[in-house]
């Protein structure tokens, strides 16, 4: 019974460390894409100042052209982050039907146990009528 407990707590444990992991890369993938429409909005911005939209012109800014750069890492990034999301939220699913399949146990044991009890008690219950039916 003990092992029992512990194997729950310890899946409760790794399914609150999955949805953390999941959490925080939820938290990752806002931020870089926060962190791109930032970037959109300052090349916007640096392409009316200098009036020049056309990447290939010799003499769009080249501020604006870094910042590109780094919006499009950050898309990248968040992507890339975003099949590391699916496989968190694979392995936290994984971990709750574990944790689900362990407390399922429990609750039967449990309730065996309760029963066994009832059954026990209503032999005591019965004998003690018995010995009072057999008193009279």
């Amino acid at each position: 019974m003990k092992t029992r407990e512990s194997l729950i707590r310890l899946k409760r444990f790794q399914v609150d460390d999955k949805r953390r992991q999941l959490g925080q890369i939820e938290s990752m993938i806002a931020e870089f894409n926060r962190m791109a429409d930032e970037l959109d909005d300052q090349i916007k911005s640096e392409q009316e100042r200098v009036g020049i939209t056309d990447v290939g012109h010799f003499a769009y800014p080249t501020f604006a052209k870094a910042a590109a750069t780094r919006r499009d890492n950050l898309k990248n990034s968040a992507h890339e982050l975003h099949d590391q999301q699916e496989r968190a939220r694979d392995e936290l699913n994984e971990a709750i039907e574990e944790l689900k399949k362990f407390e399922q146990l429990e609750e039967r044991d449990q309730q065996r146990e309760r029963t066994a009890q009832e059954v026990a008690e209503q032999e005591q219950l019965d004998e003690i009528a018995g010995r009072a039916h057999a008193l009279k």
